[in-house]
């Protein structure tokens, strides 16, 4: 399981209520699909060796027996596949009859989970024929050999540490305290669940949130199986919904009405790595469950999960609207309290007619709507230099008037030229030096204005360029408040979007969208007849590349190798490998060696999961080292 990723699959197979042969048959012929298509866990439904729907049949001996001889069977047929297996089956013993998941690997069955709590209510009475299974493990004697028998045994991979498996049955997941809970803080990184869930009026919505839902609290995969076509429709339809979920995202999905297998992925390092992070998650010190262990190879997993392209962004259009009007409220709200409790009189933003400082500018003037305070105390002052081209000088300008701030020029072309006179630098030498100066000089004039005119300076930078470190230290990285520092540059972009047609003022909505289609850059060197000669994602990457390693390496903990490997996948025909291996080495090594202007950053609000505050999400080392990550990374060079 390269990288942490393991196969998985749900299986509804086409059973006949009491036809045991049948429906064993149809099993062994999932498993066999399931083989091929490389699941290394395959989960059946309840009772699918028999159908759930046998009613008072469960009392005959004849199927109680027929049903033990297919488990045997069942068994046989997993020797030669590399995978555990869990199949719902009735079981005797010691003249009760228990709801069952039995495990199956290696050509044997090694545990019997017992369903804990049974439904007796509406069109369920389970408990007609069925016995709650035991409180604790014992061991049965099953065809001569001793099988783990109860509750929430724990299938441990050998060789895989963080591969744990645990079952609980259909009901368990509903109750109030499911049989997961203590599997999961006991280790199970992941829970099936061989259901049989009748179809009624919303019930697939309700079943779909409360397995997404115990993924998510349970910080663990989820596989749910669950009866379909073939069942007894006296009284009832199953529609044979299959989940498969892992910490409350549903990785795939079946068609209801269909009997079919679905599968995907676990990440069990995702898994693991969050369940570290998250200290509400405390696993228990007292282990008390029994473990049995089981053999799967260690194999590359093919694939099938995606990744979304921009994880930041969501890709549904109206999801994506209400997420930008969050962001541009909690950013708002965020400034506003800032500005009502420093008293200042006014808010001074550095308008560039770029997106970073157009986005401040706009959450500038939501916050003083919220104060219900005039925005001719919004100073918007553009510093034109030595890069500066007439479009973006012209768009900050008219933003800034639109908006109904007070617009402030001041050119900086002369106190540059003397500050490099002062310093003795040749200004037809480009250097970082001829850049850095000019940012230098913005930063000291906003922060002057704003002492002149009791004012806050509101930063620009975002989150992207904290991460890769792509500003001037003690230039625009400093600020009094900064309204954008965990908002990625791939979300700027769309929340401008947002502004522009949300607003009702055509011209501002032009302005806006004309800056949208600007290219992304810190003019700091001449331009090109006229044009921007100096473009950002030139020059350290494309952001849609550099957001994409950013969330996975600190939301999830990924290595640059597990990242090469997906974003290889995710941007397959748009990005080569080589070009993807350059971006990622560049990010891996820039984020550590720039971890020192995060270590001072100015307060401003978090709006995600991902922030990189050393006061809250990002506490690191502005000397540690990168060379494990480079290691790691170096195996994958193309």
């Amino acid at each position: 399981m390269k990288n942490g990723f393991v196969k998985v699959a749900a299986a509804t197979p086409d059973i006949r209520v009491a036809d045991v042969e049948f429906n064993t048959q149809n099993i062994i012929n999932a498993m066999e699909e399931a083989q091929k298509n490389g699941a290394k866990i395959l989960v059946f439904p309840e009772l699918c060796v028999t159908g759930y729907t046998c009613s008072d049949l469960f009392d005959h001996s004849v199927l109680l027996k027929a049903s033990r001889k297919a488990l045997l069977e069942i068994a046989e047929n997993t020797n030669d596949k590399d995978m555990l297996v869990f199949v719902g089956a009735p079981l005797e013993v010691n003249g009760k009859l228990y709801n069952v998941a039995a495990a199956m690997n290696q050509g044997e069955i090694i545990g019997f989970t017992t369903k804990t709590f049974l439904p007796n209510y509406g069109e369920f009475y389970e408990m007609r024929q069925f016995t709650p299974g035991p409180q604790t493990v014992r061991e049965i004697t099953f065809e001569g050999k001793k099988i783990p028998f109860g509750p929430q045994i724990l299938f441990q991979a050998e060789g895989m540490e963080e591969l744990v498996v645990a079952a609980e049955i259909c009901e368990d997941v509903w109750s109030p305290i499911p049989p997961s809970i203590q599997a999961a803080l006991e280790g199970a990184t992941v829970i099936v669940n061989c259901s049989a869930s009748d179809e009624t009026i919303g019930k697939d919505t309700y079943r779909r949130a409360l397995i997404s839902g115990q993924s998510a609290r349970l910080i663990s995969g989820y596989i749910y199986a669950n009866a379909g076509e073939g069942e007894s429709t006296t009284d009832l339809v199953f529609g044979g919904h299959n989940i498969i979920a892992e910490n409350g995202t549903v990785l795939k999905e079946s068609s209801r009405y269909v009997n079919e297998i679905i599968y995907s992925e676990l990440d069990l390092q995702r898994i693991t790595g969050e369940r570290r992070k998250n200290t509400t998650f405390q696993p228990l010190d007292e282990e008390t469950l029994v473990r049995v262990p089981f053999t799967v190879e260690e194999t590359k997993t093919f694939l099938t999960r995606t990744f979304p392209k921009k994880p930041f962004v969501p890709s549904d259009e109206q999801t994506r609207a209400q997420r930008c009007e969050e962001i541009l409220t909690i950013q708002a709200m965020g400034l506003k309290k800032r500005l009502a409790h420093t008293n200042a009189r006014t808010a001074v933003v550095g308008i560039s007619g770029g997106l970073d400082s157009t986005l401040a500018l706009l959450v500038t003037a939501r916050a003083f709507d919220m104060l219900g305070r005039d925005k001719k105390d919004i100073i918007a002052v553009t510093m034109p230099c030595f890069g500066t081209t007439d479009r973006t000088y012209q768009n900050a300008c008219e933003m800034s008037k639109k908006v109904g701030a007070t617009l402030i020029e001041v050119p900086i072309a002369d106190a540059v030229n003397v500050h490099f006179r002062d310093i003795g630098h040749d200004p037809e030498d480009h250097s970082v030096t001829y850049e850095n100066c000019q940012a230098r000089e913005r930063t000291q004039v906003l922060m002057d204005i704003a002492n002149k005119t009791w004012g806050m300076v509101i930063g620009t930078g975002d989150l992207s360029e904290l991460a890769l470190g792509w500003a001037t230290y003690n230039g625009d990285h400093m600020s009094m408040y900064g309204v954008n520092a965990s908002v990625p540059k791939t979300l700027v972009r769309h929340l401008v979007k947002y502004a522009a047609d949300d607003t009702k003022d055509e011209a501002l909505k032009n302005v806006l969208y004309d800056v949208l289609d600007t290219p992304v850059s810190p003019e700091l060197l001449p331009p090109k007849d006229g044009d921007i000669a100096q473009k950002t994602e030139d020059l350290v990457g494309p952001y849609e590349l550099h957001d994409f390693f950013l969330y996975f390496m600190l939301r999830f903990g990924y290595e640059p190798s597990k990242i090469f490997r997906i974003a290889c996948m995710t941007f397959d025909g748009e990005y080569d490998k080589e070009t993807i291996f350059k971006w990622l080495e560049t990010f891996c090594r820039r984020f550590f060696s720039q971890q020192f202007k995060r270590s001072c950053l100015p307060d401003g609000p978090k709006v995600g999961t991902v922030a990189l505050s050393p006061r809250g999400d990002w506490r690191m080392p502005s000397d540690a080292c990168v060379a494990v990550w480079m290691k790691d990374l170096e195996a994958c060079r193309v």
